[in-house]
Protein backbone atom coordinates (compact mmCIF):
# COMPACT_ATOMS: atom_id res chain seq x y z
CA UNK A 1 0.00 0.00 0.00
CA UNK A 2 1.34 3.42 -0.90
CA UNK A 3 2.13 5.60 2.11
CA UNK A 4 2.58 9.33 1.96
CA UNK A 5 3.81 11.62 4.78
CA UNK A 6 0.93 13.13 6.72
CA UNK A 7 1.10 16.57 8.42
CA UNK A 8 -0.16 15.00 11.65
CA UNK A 9 0.97 17.76 14.01
CA UNK A 10 -1.27 20.35 12.33
CA UNK A 11 -4.22 17.99 12.15
CA UNK A 12 -3.93 16.77 15.74
CA UNK A 13 -3.51 20.34 16.96
CA UNK A 14 -6.62 21.43 15.09
CA UNK A 15 -8.57 18.51 16.51
CA UNK A 16 -7.41 19.12 20.09
CA UNK A 17 -8.22 22.83 19.90
CA UNK A 18 -11.78 21.96 18.98
CA UNK A 19 -12.35 19.89 22.13
CA UNK A 20 -10.40 21.57 24.96
CA UNK A 21 -12.79 20.41 27.69
CA UNK A 22 -11.24 16.91 27.88
CA UNK A 23 -7.78 15.93 29.12
CA UNK A 24 -7.35 13.49 26.24
CA UNK A 25 -9.03 12.32 23.06
CA UNK A 26 -9.35 8.62 22.26
CA UNK A 27 -9.50 7.92 18.52
CA UNK A 28 -10.35 4.37 17.45
CA UNK A 29 -11.54 4.66 13.86
CA UNK A 30 -8.78 3.38 11.59
CA UNK A 31 -9.55 6.10 9.02
CA UNK A 32 -9.33 8.85 11.64
CA UNK A 33 -6.07 7.39 12.94
CA UNK A 34 -4.70 7.34 9.40
CA UNK A 35 -5.79 10.94 8.84
CA UNK A 36 -4.13 12.13 12.05
CA UNK A 37 -0.92 10.09 11.94
CA UNK A 38 -0.38 8.38 8.59
CA UNK A 39 -0.58 4.91 10.18
CA UNK A 40 -2.35 2.57 7.75
CA UNK A 41 -2.75 -0.51 9.96
CA UNK A 42 -6.11 -2.13 10.49
CA UNK A 43 -6.29 -1.91 14.29
CA UNK A 44 -5.09 0.37 17.05
CA UNK A 45 -5.88 3.49 19.05
CA UNK A 46 -4.62 7.06 19.17
CA UNK A 47 -4.58 9.05 22.40
CA UNK A 48 -3.96 12.79 22.22
CA UNK A 49 -3.37 15.00 25.26
CA UNK A 50 -2.54 18.72 25.39
CA UNK A 51 1.18 18.09 24.89
CA UNK A 52 1.52 14.36 24.24
CA UNK A 53 0.48 11.82 21.63
CA UNK A 54 0.59 8.03 21.72
CA UNK A 55 -0.22 5.50 19.01
CA UNK A 56 -1.32 2.20 20.56
CA UNK A 57 -0.98 -1.00 18.53
CA UNK A 58 -0.63 -4.71 19.12
CA UNK A 59 2.43 -6.73 18.20
CA UNK A 60 1.33 -7.24 14.58
CA UNK A 61 1.71 -3.54 13.81
CA UNK A 62 4.65 -2.30 15.90
CA UNK A 63 7.22 -2.39 13.10
CA UNK A 64 4.79 -0.87 10.60
CA UNK A 65 3.77 1.90 13.01
CA UNK A 66 7.36 2.90 13.77
CA UNK A 67 8.14 3.04 10.06
CA UNK A 68 5.04 5.02 9.07
CA UNK A 69 4.96 7.39 12.03
CA UNK A 70 8.59 8.18 12.93
CA UNK A 71 9.03 10.29 16.02
CA UNK A 72 5.68 9.39 17.57
CA UNK A 73 5.47 7.20 20.65
CA UNK A 74 4.30 3.71 19.73
CA UNK A 75 2.82 1.85 22.71
CA UNK A 76 2.46 -1.91 22.30
CA UNK A 77 -0.51 -3.65 23.93
CA UNK A 78 -1.88 -7.17 24.19
CA UNK A 79 -5.46 -5.98 24.67
CA UNK A 80 -6.45 -2.55 23.46
CA UNK A 81 -8.38 -1.61 26.60
CA UNK A 82 -5.35 -2.44 28.74
CA UNK A 83 -3.18 -0.17 26.60
CA UNK A 84 -5.67 2.69 26.86
CA UNK A 85 -5.80 2.30 30.65
CA UNK A 86 -2.01 2.26 30.95
CA UNK A 87 -1.51 5.41 28.85
CA UNK A 88 -4.33 7.23 30.66
CA UNK A 89 -2.90 6.45 34.10
CA UNK A 90 0.65 7.36 33.09
CA UNK A 91 -0.49 10.79 31.90
CA UNK A 92 -2.81 11.49 34.83
CA UNK A 93 -5.86 11.78 32.59
CA UNK A 94 -9.07 12.83 34.33
CA UNK A 95 -11.39 12.90 31.31
CA UNK A 96 -11.37 11.24 27.90
CA UNK A 97 -13.41 12.23 24.88
CA UNK A 98 -14.14 9.17 22.73
CA UNK A 99 -15.80 8.23 19.44
CA UNK A 100 -19.15 6.82 20.56
CA UNK A 101 -19.84 5.30 17.14
CA UNK A 102 -16.67 3.18 17.33
CA UNK A 103 -16.11 2.23 20.98
CA UNK A 104 -18.03 -0.97 21.77
CA UNK A 105 -20.22 -1.24 24.84
CA UNK A 106 -18.02 -4.08 26.10
CA UNK A 107 -14.84 -2.01 25.85
CA UNK A 108 -16.56 1.06 27.32
CA UNK A 109 -17.71 -0.88 30.37
CA UNK A 110 -14.26 -2.33 30.86
CA UNK A 111 -12.65 1.11 30.73
CA UNK A 112 -15.28 2.56 33.05
CA UNK A 113 -14.69 -0.19 35.59
CA UNK A 114 -10.88 0.02 35.43
CA UNK A 115 -10.76 3.85 35.41
CA UNK A 116 -13.51 4.90 37.84
CA UNK A 117 -11.82 8.25 38.42
CA UNK A 118 -11.80 9.10 34.69
CA UNK A 119 -14.83 10.70 33.01
CA UNK A 120 -15.58 9.06 29.66
CA UNK A 121 -17.30 11.63 27.46
CA UNK A 122 -18.75 10.94 24.00
CA UNK A 123 -17.44 13.44 21.48
CA UNK A 124 -20.21 15.70 20.07
CA UNK A 125 -21.63 15.38 16.58
CA UNK A 126 -19.36 18.22 15.40
CA UNK A 127 -16.45 15.78 15.70
CA UNK A 128 -17.69 14.04 12.54
CA UNK A 129 -16.79 17.14 10.49
CA UNK A 130 -13.11 17.47 11.38
CA UNK A 131 -12.01 15.64 8.19
CA UNK A 132 -14.56 17.36 5.96
CA UNK A 133 -12.37 20.13 4.50
CA UNK A 134 -9.69 18.57 2.31
CA UNK A 135 -6.22 19.93 1.66
CA UNK A 136 -4.61 20.02 -1.79
CA UNK A 137 -2.99 16.61 -1.37
CA UNK A 138 -6.28 14.97 -0.45
CA UNK A 139 -8.07 16.61 -3.36
CA UNK A 140 -5.37 15.42 -5.76
CA UNK A 141 -5.87 11.83 -4.58
CA UNK A 142 -9.64 12.02 -5.01
CA UNK A 143 -9.21 13.56 -8.45
CA UNK A 144 -6.81 10.77 -9.44
CA UNK A 145 -9.18 8.10 -8.10
CA UNK A 146 -11.98 9.60 -10.19
CA UNK A 147 -9.77 9.61 -13.28
CA UNK A 148 -8.84 5.95 -12.83
CA UNK A 149 -12.46 4.97 -12.34
CA UNK A 150 -13.72 7.01 -15.28
CA UNK A 151 -11.17 5.49 -17.65
CA UNK A 152 -12.15 2.02 -16.48
CA UNK A 153 -15.83 2.68 -17.17
CA UNK A 154 -15.00 4.00 -20.64
CA UNK A 155 -13.07 0.78 -21.32
CA UNK A 156 -16.01 -1.48 -20.45
CA UNK A 157 -18.82 0.47 -22.08
CA UNK A 158 -18.75 -1.89 -25.04
CA UNK A 159 -19.87 -4.69 -22.74
CA UNK A 160 -23.15 -2.94 -21.96
CA UNK A 161 -25.30 -4.77 -24.50
CA UNK A 162 -28.09 -7.35 -24.60
CA UNK A 163 -27.10 -10.77 -23.31
CA UNK A 164 -24.24 -9.65 -21.04
CA UNK A 165 -24.79 -10.28 -17.34
CA UNK A 166 -24.61 -7.63 -14.63
CA UNK A 167 -21.89 -9.46 -12.70
CA UNK A 168 -19.72 -9.84 -15.80
CA UNK A 169 -19.67 -6.06 -16.27
CA UNK A 170 -19.04 -5.45 -12.57
CA UNK A 171 -16.09 -7.86 -12.48
CA UNK A 172 -14.53 -6.37 -15.60
CA UNK A 173 -15.00 -2.82 -14.32
CA UNK A 174 -13.33 -3.67 -11.01
CA UNK A 175 -10.49 -5.42 -12.84
CA UNK A 176 -9.95 -2.36 -15.05
CA UNK A 177 -9.84 -0.06 -12.02
CA UNK A 178 -7.25 -2.26 -10.31
CA UNK A 179 -5.28 -2.56 -13.54
CA UNK A 180 -5.36 1.23 -13.75
CA UNK A 181 -3.48 1.36 -10.42
CA UNK A 182 -6.40 1.76 -8.03
CA UNK A 183 -5.44 0.39 -4.60
CA UNK A 184 -8.89 -1.14 -4.39
CA UNK A 185 -12.44 -0.34 -5.38
CA UNK A 186 -14.40 2.12 -3.26
CA UNK A 187 -17.20 -0.37 -2.59
CA UNK A 188 -18.79 -3.39 -4.23
CA UNK A 189 -19.55 -2.13 -7.71
CA UNK A 190 -23.24 -1.84 -8.53
CA UNK A 191 -24.36 -2.88 -12.00
CA UNK A 192 -28.15 -3.07 -12.08
CA UNK A 193 -30.24 -3.68 -15.21
CA UNK A 194 -33.95 -3.47 -15.85
CA UNK A 195 -36.06 -3.84 -12.71
CA UNK A 196 -32.89 -4.17 -10.64
CA UNK A 197 -32.03 -0.56 -11.44
CA UNK A 198 -35.00 0.42 -9.26
CA UNK A 199 -33.06 -0.91 -6.23
CA UNK A 200 -30.77 1.91 -5.01
CA UNK A 201 -28.20 -0.56 -3.63
CA UNK A 202 -28.66 -3.53 -5.93
CA UNK A 203 -26.11 -6.34 -5.98
CA UNK A 204 -24.89 -7.44 -9.43
CA UNK A 205 -26.26 -10.85 -10.32
CA UNK A 206 -26.67 -13.17 -13.27
CA UNK A 207 -29.45 -11.14 -14.86
CA UNK A 208 -28.68 -10.57 -18.53
CA UNK A 209 -29.19 -7.14 -20.03
CA UNK A 210 -32.17 -6.90 -22.37
CA UNK A 211 -33.03 -4.44 -25.12
CA UNK A 212 -34.61 -1.32 -23.62
CA UNK A 213 -33.09 -1.79 -20.16
CA UNK A 214 -31.86 1.01 -17.97
CA UNK A 215 -28.41 -0.04 -16.71
CA UNK A 216 -27.31 1.77 -13.56
CA UNK A 217 -23.60 1.61 -12.69
CA UNK A 218 -22.39 2.97 -9.35
CA UNK A 219 -18.65 2.59 -8.89
CA UNK A 220 -15.45 4.14 -7.58
CA UNK A 221 -11.72 3.67 -7.09
CA UNK A 222 -9.30 4.30 -4.21
CA UNK A 223 -6.02 6.19 -4.66
CA UNK A 224 -3.70 6.93 -1.74
CA UNK A 225 -6.50 5.91 0.62
CA UNK A 226 -9.01 8.35 -0.92
CA UNK A 227 -12.21 7.33 -2.69
CA UNK A 228 -14.13 8.39 -5.76
CA UNK A 229 -17.85 7.82 -6.24
CA UNK A 230 -19.85 8.15 -9.46
CA UNK A 231 -23.08 6.78 -10.93
CA UNK A 232 -24.01 6.64 -14.60
CA UNK A 233 -27.29 5.31 -15.99
CA UNK A 234 -27.40 4.09 -19.58
CA UNK A 235 -30.28 2.91 -21.75
CA UNK A 236 -29.66 -0.07 -24.02
CA UNK A 237 -31.10 -0.31 -27.52
CA UNK A 238 -34.13 1.92 -27.33
CA UNK A 239 -35.38 4.46 -24.83
CA UNK A 240 -39.11 4.97 -24.33
CA UNK A 241 -40.44 8.49 -24.02
CA UNK A 242 -41.06 7.86 -20.31
CA UNK A 243 -37.45 6.84 -19.74
CA UNK A 244 -36.22 9.89 -21.63
CA UNK A 245 -38.46 12.17 -19.60
CA UNK A 246 -37.48 10.72 -16.22
CA UNK A 247 -33.80 10.87 -17.16
CA UNK A 248 -34.22 14.52 -18.18
CA UNK A 249 -35.87 15.33 -14.85
CA UNK A 250 -33.23 13.55 -12.75
CA UNK A 251 -30.47 15.28 -14.72
CA UNK A 252 -32.13 18.65 -14.19
CA UNK A 253 -32.40 17.98 -10.43
CA UNK A 254 -28.71 17.00 -10.44
CA UNK A 255 -27.70 20.11 -12.39
CA UNK A 256 -29.76 22.46 -10.21
CA UNK A 257 -28.15 21.06 -7.08
CA UNK A 258 -24.66 21.40 -8.54
CA UNK A 259 -25.32 24.98 -9.63
CA UNK A 260 -26.36 25.79 -6.03
CA UNK A 261 -23.25 24.34 -4.38
CA UNK A 262 -20.82 26.89 -3.00
CA UNK A 263 -19.26 27.78 0.32
CA UNK A 264 -21.83 29.18 2.76
CA UNK A 265 -24.84 27.15 1.58
CA UNK A 266 -26.37 24.61 3.98
CA UNK A 267 -26.31 20.91 3.17
CA UNK A 268 -30.07 20.74 3.67
CA UNK A 269 -30.60 23.47 1.06
CA UNK A 270 -28.85 21.42 -1.63
CA UNK A 271 -31.08 18.47 -0.84
CA UNK A 272 -34.15 20.72 -0.87
CA UNK A 273 -33.31 22.09 -4.31
CA UNK A 274 -33.01 18.63 -5.90
CA UNK A 275 -35.95 17.16 -3.99
CA UNK A 276 -38.39 20.01 -4.56
CA UNK A 277 -37.78 19.89 -8.31
CA UNK A 278 -38.53 16.16 -8.49
CA UNK A 279 -41.47 16.61 -6.14
CA UNK A 280 -42.97 19.26 -8.44
CA UNK A 281 -42.62 16.76 -11.30
CA UNK A 282 -44.58 14.17 -9.30
CA UNK A 283 -41.51 12.03 -8.56
CA UNK A 284 -40.63 13.14 -5.04
CA UNK A 285 -41.79 9.90 -3.44
CA UNK A 286 -39.51 7.97 -5.80
CA UNK A 287 -36.39 9.80 -4.58
CA UNK A 288 -35.71 7.69 -1.51
CA UNK A 289 -32.32 8.82 -0.21
CA UNK A 290 -30.33 11.97 0.52
CA UNK A 291 -28.98 14.13 -2.27
CA UNK A 292 -25.34 13.39 -1.43
CA UNK A 293 -22.58 12.84 1.09
CA UNK A 294 -18.97 13.66 1.80
CA UNK A 295 -16.18 11.63 0.19
CA UNK A 296 -12.62 11.12 1.39
CA UNK A 297 -10.87 8.37 3.32
CA UNK A 298 -14.36 6.88 3.59
CA UNK A 299 -16.64 6.75 0.60
CA UNK A 300 -19.47 7.95 2.85
CA UNK A 301 -18.43 10.58 5.40
CA UNK A 302 -19.48 13.98 6.69
CA UNK A 303 -21.13 16.16 5.61
CA UNK A 304 -24.45 14.68 4.52
CA UNK A 305 -26.59 16.44 1.93
CA UNK A 306 -29.99 15.48 3.27
CA UNK A 307 -33.25 17.05 4.39
CA UNK A 308 -32.89 19.20 7.48
CA UNK A 309 -29.09 19.10 7.66
CA UNK A 310 -27.84 22.45 8.94
CA UNK A 311 -24.10 21.97 8.34
CA UNK A 312 -22.67 24.72 6.12
CA UNK A 313 -20.60 23.84 3.06
CA UNK A 314 -17.04 25.16 3.16
CA UNK A 315 -14.46 25.54 0.43
CA UNK A 316 -12.42 22.34 0.24
CA UNK A 317 -15.23 19.97 1.10
CA UNK A 318 -15.76 17.14 -1.39
CA UNK A 319 -19.33 15.86 -1.73
CA UNK A 320 -21.46 13.83 -4.07
CA UNK A 321 -24.63 15.01 -5.80
CA UNK A 322 -26.79 12.00 -6.64
CA UNK A 323 -30.52 12.41 -7.13
CA UNK A 324 -32.36 9.32 -8.28
CA UNK A 325 -35.81 8.11 -9.24
CA UNK A 326 -36.72 4.47 -8.62
CA UNK A 327 -39.89 2.89 -10.00
CA UNK A 328 -40.23 -0.52 -8.26
CA UNK A 329 -40.61 -3.45 -10.62
CA UNK A 330 -39.80 -1.28 -13.63
CA UNK A 331 -36.49 0.63 -13.68
CA UNK A 332 -34.56 3.44 -12.05
CA UNK A 333 -32.26 6.34 -12.89
CA UNK A 334 -29.51 7.78 -10.69
CA UNK A 335 -26.99 10.42 -11.78
CA UNK A 336 -24.05 11.07 -9.48
CA UNK A 337 -20.98 13.27 -9.59
CA UNK A 338 -18.38 14.01 -6.94
CA UNK A 339 -17.63 17.73 -6.66
CA UNK A 340 -15.16 20.00 -4.88
CA UNK A 341 -16.80 22.92 -3.07
CA UNK A 342 -15.23 26.31 -3.82
CA UNK A 343 -15.98 29.85 -2.65
CA UNK A 344 -17.86 30.66 -5.85
CA UNK A 345 -19.31 27.28 -6.83
CA UNK A 346 -17.88 23.83 -7.32
CA UNK A 347 -15.59 21.77 -9.54
CA UNK A 348 -16.83 18.44 -10.86
CA UNK A 349 -14.15 15.81 -10.23
CA UNK A 350 -15.81 12.77 -11.83
CA UNK A 351 -15.16 12.71 -15.58
CA UNK A 352 -17.99 10.76 -17.24
CA UNK A 353 -20.63 12.60 -19.25
CA UNK A 354 -24.06 12.67 -17.63
CA UNK A 355 -25.98 13.32 -20.83
CA UNK A 356 -28.47 10.59 -21.74
CA UNK A 357 -26.49 7.83 -23.44
CA UNK A 358 -28.34 5.21 -25.47
CA UNK A 359 -26.09 2.27 -26.27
Amino acid sequence: MRHDPIPCADRVGRLRSGFPETDALLILSEKNIRYLTGFTGGDGALMAGPDWLALLVDGRYVTQARAEVPGMEVFEFRKRADGIMAVARRNGVGSIGFESSVLSVEEYLRLKEALPEVALLPLPDAFQLFRAVKDDGEIDRIREAARIAGEALAAVRGMIRPGVRENEIALELEYRMRRGEAEQVSFETIVAAGANSALPHATPGRRAIADGDCVLIDYGAVCGGYHSDETCTFVVGRASERKREVYRLVLEAHDRAIRAIRAGVSCGEIDRIARSFLDAAGLGSSFSHGAGHGVGLDVHEAPRLAAGREEILRAGMVVTVEPGVYLPGLWGVRIEDTVLVTEEGCEILTPSSKDLTII
